[in-house]
């Protein structure tokens, strides 16, 4: 499930498009003030839009990314930044799940950069991602947490459009994550599917014909103490599905694969209001737009 690739691959500037159907950006910045947690920066150009519903009296200040597009093709282009200030709570979503349409030659582009200063609780946990047979997406998610901050944050991609019979078996699909802690790089990882898609994911080495997987990151100073927890967690879930959870430093790793897309989710929406009972102390309810 994983690819190595260069640090100079990732940094690289995004190489210039002839024509771009999009090229949007949403940016958020939260603090804590006066014991609450505040909007203290806000950037969106079209398509991306950022919406702010009303939590439960006891949730965290919650933010919702929209495309209003809905969907994308080859050639767009979005950029997420998410800042949480010291000692913030957020959590941040999307309003549905993210389209990436078939593509003839040109590739989608999406760059999101997440930062938790010292003592911050950041949860980055959008909707699925769902790539059309001959989409080209390129995604990079960077990282970058305080020592003393925690940082939940996820992703579901569906290989196809599973419900209209069609699977995810040309194009390209490029998920890389780069963790930094404490200013270090401590985590790297890529997902590269590209040509003869359709039997890297039969393989069983590899997918085992699933249709859709699910990578759930907790980056905190205590990461490696919640692993026996986590795994208890998912005790249920294996008897349904393939899942595993592992600790690299201060990165706990969960994976989820699923040969529904539909059960995969609901047993990564679980899973997530467990852990951030467990972990991060807050309500063990999903925003509404998960529950919608």
């Amino acid at each position: 499930m994983c690819a190595a690739i260069s640090r100079s691959e990732f940094l690289s500037p995004v190489s210039p498009a002839s024509a771009r159907w999009a090229d949007g950006a949403g940016e958020i910045g939260v603090v804590a003030a006066e014991g609450e947690t505040r909007l203290a920066h806000l950037y969106q150009s079209d398509p991306c839009r950022v919406l702010f519903p009303r939590p439960p009296s006891s949730g965290p200040f919650e933010a919702v990314f929209v495309t209003t597009s809905g969907g994308l093709v080859g050639g767009d282009r979005l950029r997420f930044s998410v800042a949480a200030g010291a000692d913030s709570t957020a959590c941040i979503t999307s309003q549905a799940a993210e389209k990436i349409f078939r593509s003839t030659a040109a590739t989608t582009e999406i760059d999101i950069d997440i930062t938790a200063e010292a003592g911050a609780t950041l949860e980055w946990m959008p909707q699925e991602t769902i790539a059309f047979d001959g989409a080209r997406l390129r995604r990079n998610i960077r990282i970058n947490a305080a020592a003393s901050a925690r940082v939940l944050a996820g992703e579901i991609v569906v290989f196809g459009r599973i419900a209209h019979g069609e699977n995810f078996t040309r194009g390209l699909l490029h998920d890389g994550w780069r963790i930094f802690h404490d200013g270090t790089l401590v985590w790297a990882d890529a997902l590269h599917l590209e040509e003869d898609i359709a039997e890297t994911i039969a393989a069983p080495m590899n997918f085992g014909g699933a249709t859709a997987c699910a990578t759930l990151l907790y980056v905190a100073d205590d990461a490696a103490r919640h692993l026996e927890a986590v795994r208890n967690m998912l005790n249920p879930i294996v008897e349904q599905l393939p899942a595993a959870a592992t600790c690299i430093g201060p990165v706990l790793v969960i994976r989820l694969l699923g040969p529904d897309a539909a059960a995969l989710r609901r047993a990564y929406s679980r899973l997530w209001s467990a852990v951030r009972a467990e972990l991060l102390g807050l309500p063990a309810a999903l925003p509404r737009v998960w529950e919608s």
